[in-house]
């Protein structure tokens, strides 16, 4: 059951200033749809309109009036959640603004709701074509759809209405939205309207100016948890307080001297305005006398003295002396009364004042309180971690002692011989012990006594020596030593040479050259309201936007745990290895939990990357391969394992969210087994896209087949949740056998990492690496992504022109030039029109240089390696080569 959005629990979050502004960004948008009345759009232009998605405005300023709309009921399609496909039929009630659907009007009657909408807070779409309405409540979005055109019609134009009305019921009463507030629709402008503020409390019973609160879930989820037992007590407190009851009733008593001095501010108004009417005796004054002293003094001294002394008449004299008594009398009392006022506020705000430190002095005790609990058990963890600490330290110490290996560091000179290249690419023990990123503290010591006592190279890119930081998990501890040297063909290469001046280097860079720009001056609302429900791929976005990595080099990314690959490889259990196969499936979606506020750039038509990885033991390249619709393909080769994919993404808007759906699939081939592996990716989501708060979300189901074995299957469910729920970023799944039975169950979260058994005594097969410093500066990246753009002065001359090291954009970018960045992007975007334009022009096709299109054996279109890349990298090399085109 969908949740309302006002429905949450006691721990739901406040919605942030971004979020409450999402009713006044459709008060400024301007309408999508054009007006059914112009006569010179043409039958085309109609068309297309109705196969677009139009967003449908919201409340605009200064319409504060609306009526009330009548409740409307009937039957709509409803797509079904996911897991599930296709659509049901659902009875909808629509009522005040709330759309509310059931199974039946039977069922509505009897309050069995499968859910609840509050249209005024969602985003509203629809496409007239295909009768289809969506509703973007941040949390879900809900795709409905009508058969008849006439229930279309009418659904839209009550949608409309139900939905300007309850957006005017929030601005009007925020108190209503429990958990959002809004803006006010009007403000003060001027002195004049408080005579008017005056009146409208005057007809208020003074017992309603102020009442204490009524404790409510909004107002408690509001405090911090640490003041949750504290709650009770401060309540109670509130009222038996005889201060707020004296402040209540000196509150009171102000408000009635504010009535009083509304009715002396009337009486003095019209004093003035009876005292400033003309006056038919004073009108008979002779001409002389109603003229200047001044001016008359200029032109004869003589006349001003005797004016000056000339009496006015009695009757003037004793009104304007009645009425200086009236109006002063009034000021007197009018003051008198505005002092009582000032008074009584300053009061009150004193005892506001002083009930509010009271209140802040038990919250702060009860949190003294709460701190020395936590401070206790922090403390004990503390203590057990020490001695975890011990107790592997001690281990790696017996373990090292015992090895025959030897430290020393990988040379960065050319290898003469195939046996030198596999010695020296060998990791220092030490170095591999020192991975911080497989640490774990929470994992209890008999995990590490259960696992042979052998050690792998280290998965994580930073290698340091330190003592402090060796540690080994479960996820490495079964691998063999010579898992550091890279494959026969790989090594046999580096062996004459080909690699020379762009392999065996220790160290690589920890950090980035500058820290991530400011996106919050960026409209978003203004690029993709126009978009709604289309693929985004084609939509040029700002260069701040991005992060200074493409399609091409996130692929890569995929590979930062391939270590476990390299295990799976050496583990003969066929349902073992499927497990490990699934880790790695999974492990590729951790890197993007910080990275929901950025997107990698699109990869331009042949634009390459390259990386080896020689502590790793893997070469990979890739390529664009097509441009619209974008594919980008890569290969990976190893001792131990082939990795390759090709994967064309397609991006939608809904109007607070943005679907992410890859299409394609992942291969990965064990020749030691003759397996091959197969498996497709799930749906990303970027939820809350037009504030600062975004947060990314994988649901979908994967299904993972060994092509050459029907021995055994994985299927892992990436549940979909919200943002506050418990089950957020989990995964589930299991490897059964050939019969269907289960043979291991599989649970954790894609961004902590992926567990085999049953708990308590389920095993960790594997648990992403810990985060660089200050990685919210650096665009979330981990270590493995900090070091994928680096560009060393030994691989500028062995790299094609195209890779994307050598993109202008993204190293200006990524060097913190906003201004250049935007300017190259620009530039680099415009070539590629041109060429594309020119090709179709002279119907030229490209053809992608180091990938070839085939069909597997369920005829469908594949990209794989043409085995090309490394042969032409040897001979002649790729700075003799003239690129297909000049990219950049």
């Amino acid at each position: 059951m969908s949740h309302h959005p006002y429905q949450r629990g006691p721990h739901s979050r406040t919605m942030s200033s971004e979020e409450r502004s999402s009713i006044q960004l459709n008060k400024n948008s301007t309408p999508v749809h054009k007006s059914a009345s112009s006569s010179s759009s043409s039958q085309r232009d109609s068309r297309q309109e109705s196969d677009s998605w139009e967003i449908i405005e919201g409340l605009k300023i200064g319409q504060s009036h609306v009526q009330r709309p009548d409740k409307h009921e009937g039957f709509m399609l409803k797509k079904r959640k996911w897991p599930l496909k296709g659509w049901h039929k659902r009875f909808f009630v629509l009522d005040n603004g709330i759309l509310k659907y059931s199974k039946s009007p039977i069922d509505t009657q009897k309050g069995k709701l499968h859910g609840s909408i509050d249209v005024g807070l969602s985003v509203m779409s629809i496409k007239k074509r295909a009768r289809r309405i969506d509703l973007d409540t941040e949390e879900h979005i809900y795709h409905l759809k009508v058969k008849s055109q006439d229930i279309f019609d009418a659904w839209v134009s009550k949608l409309r209405h139900h939905r300007l009305y309850r957006q005017n019921e929030i601005v009007r009463s925020p108190r209503d939205a429990t958990m959002r507030t809004f803006p006010p629709s009007a403000t003060i402008e001027s002195p004049q309207s408080a005579p008017c503020v005056v009146k409208e409390a005057k007809a208020k019973p003074s017992g309603l100016l102020w009442q204490p609160a009524a404790p409510s879930s909004s107002s408690s989820s509001s405090l911090p948890a640490s003041y949750s037992n504290g709650q009770s007590k401060v309540a109670a407190w509130l009222q038996d307080s005889e201060e707020m009851d004296k402040c209540a009733e000196e509150l009171a008593r102000c408000q009635s001297n504010l009535t009083e001095l509304c009715r002396l501010l009337q009486s003095l108004e019209i004093l003035q305005r009876t005292q400033s009417a003309p006056n038919f005796t004073d009108m008979q004054v002779p001409l002389s006398a109603s003229m200047s002293p001044v001016r008359l003094h200029s032109s004869n001294p003589n006349l001003c003295a005797e004016l000056v002394d000339y009496p006015p008449p009695v009757s003037c004299l004793s009104d304007n002396m009645e009425y200086a008594s009236d109006y002063i009398k009034l000021q007197e009392e009018f003051c008198t009364i505005a002092q009582k006022v000032h008074s009584l506020l300053k009061s009150a705000f004193n005892t506001v004042a002083i009930e509010k430190e009271k209140i802040k002095q038990i919250l702060s005790e009860q949190e003294q309180s709460d701190q020395a609990v936590q401070i206790n058990s922090l403390r004990k963890s503390l203590s057990q971690a020490l001695s975890q600490n011990a107790e592997l330290r001690t281990r790696l110490s017996r373990i090292h002692s015992e090895s025959v290996l030897a430290e020393q560091v990988v040379s960065v000179n050319i290898i003469s011989t195939p046996d030198e290249a596999v010695e020296q690419m060998g990791i220092p023990l030490t170095q591999q012990a020192s991975n911080e990123s497989r640490l774990s503290m929470s994992e209890s010591v008999s995990e590490f006594f259960d696992a042979q006592e052998v050690l792998l190279s280290a998965s994580s890119s930073e290698n340091e020596g330190s003592d402090d930081e060796s540690y080994v998990s479960d996820v490495s501890d079964n691998i063999s030593e010579d898992n550091a040297s890279v494959t026969d063909n790989v090594s046999r290469q580096i062996a004459n040479g080909d690699f020379a001046g762009s392999s065996f280097r220790n160290g690589r860079r920890t950090y980035l050259p500058a820290p991530c720009p400011d996106t919050s001056n960026i409209n978003l609302w203004n690029i993709l309201r126009n978009n709604i429900g289309k693929d985004l791929s084609k939509v040029s976005m700002p260069v701040e936007l991005n992060e200074p990595l493409n399609t091409l080099q996130r692929m890569c990314e995929e590979l930062e745990y391939s270590e476990l690959l390299d295990k799976a490889a050496e583990t003969e259990d066929p349902f073992e290895r499927m497990v490990l196969i699934a880790a790695f499936a999974v492990s590729g979606y951790s890197s993007t939990y910080y990275r929901a506020g950025s997107k990698p750039f699109n990869p331009l038509l042949g634009e390459t990357y390259e990386c080896i990885r020689e502590d790793k033991g893997f070469c990979f390249f890739s390529e664009q391969v097509s441009h619209h619709p974008p594919i980008s393909a890569c290969h990976c080769e190893s001792k131990n394992f082939t990795f390759w994919q090709d994967v064309r993404w397609k991006n939608k808007f809904w109007g607070k969210s943005m679907e992410i759906l890859p299409i394609g699939s992942v291969n990965v081939m064990i020749p030691r087994f003759g397996d091959h592996y197969e498996w497709n990716k799930v749906t990303t989501c970027v939820h809350n896209i037009l504030s600062g708060r975004r947060w990314i979300e994988h649901y979908g189901e994967i299904t993972i087949r060994n092509t050459k074995s029907s021995a055994c299957l994985c299927k892992l469910t990436f549940v979909k949740g919200n943002y506050w729920s418990s089950n957020v970023n989990e995964v589930q799944g299991f490897v059964m056998d050939q019969e269907g039975k289960v043979i291991h169950r599989l649970f954790g979260k894609w961004h902590e990492g992926l567990y085999c058994g049953v708990p308590p005594s389920a095993k960790c097969t594997w648990r992403p690496g810990s985060m660089p410093t200050d990685y919210e500066m650096y665009y979330g990246f981990t270590r493995f992504a900090i070091e994928l753009n680096e560009l060393c002065p030994e691989l500028k001359d062995v790299l094609p022109r195209t890779d994307a090291r050598f993109r202008p954009d993204q190293r200006y970018l990524e060097e913190g030039n906003l201004e250049m960045a935007a300017s190259e992007k620009q530039r680099i975007e415009e070539g590629q029109r041109i060429r594309r334009k020119w090709n179709e022009e002279n119907n030229i096709k490209h053809e992608p240089r180091f990938f070839k299109k085939v069909m597997d054996t369920n005829h469908r279109e594949r990209w794989v390696s043409n085995n090309t890349y490394w042969e032409l990298r040897k001979n002649p090399g790729f700075i003799n080569m003239e690129p297909t085109a000049n990219l950049w």
